[in-house]
This record gives C-alpha cells, structure tokens and sequence, in this order.
C-alpha cells in the first residue's frame, strides 16, 4: 500500500454528505488535506464537480479587471 493510498479508516466523516449512506473505501477523495467518503464514485465525482466549478468561479472572480482586458 502506498503512501497516497487513501484510508476509509481516516475519513473525517462516516456517511455520505449527498446520500446519508455510509461511506465506502472505493469512494474517498482529498478535500483541504483530508479524506473524505461518500457512498459510492458517482457522490465522490459530484463533490469533485462542485468543488472544481466554485474554486474556478472564485479564481476567476479574484483576477483583476486589467487581465480581464477590462479598464
């Protein structure tokens, strides 16, 4: 088992935050540096989702007006 293997044993929760099901090991992503579980892959990758779109959104949100080519 490798270092960057992730552990059902160290999800920070024990149900599924979409589902309220518990949680399975072929199910865990890293969210701000923990393991977070969910239910089953299609949960996981709607988390990963919006996730990606609202880090996007701020990023784009947070670039100045001159790199947007607006004055």
């Amino acid at each position: 088992m490798s270092k960057d293997t992730l552990r059902i044993e160290d999800a920070v929760n024990e149900t599924c935050p979409w589902s309220g099901k518990p949680i399975a090991a072929d199910s865990l992503t890293l969210y701000r540096g923990e393991v977070v579980g969910f239910c089953n892959p299609g949960c996981r990758d709607k988390f990963k989702a919006a996730i990606n779109h609202f880090e996007k959104a701020l990023a784009d949100r947070d670039v100045p007006l001159i790199a947007k080519g607006i004055d």
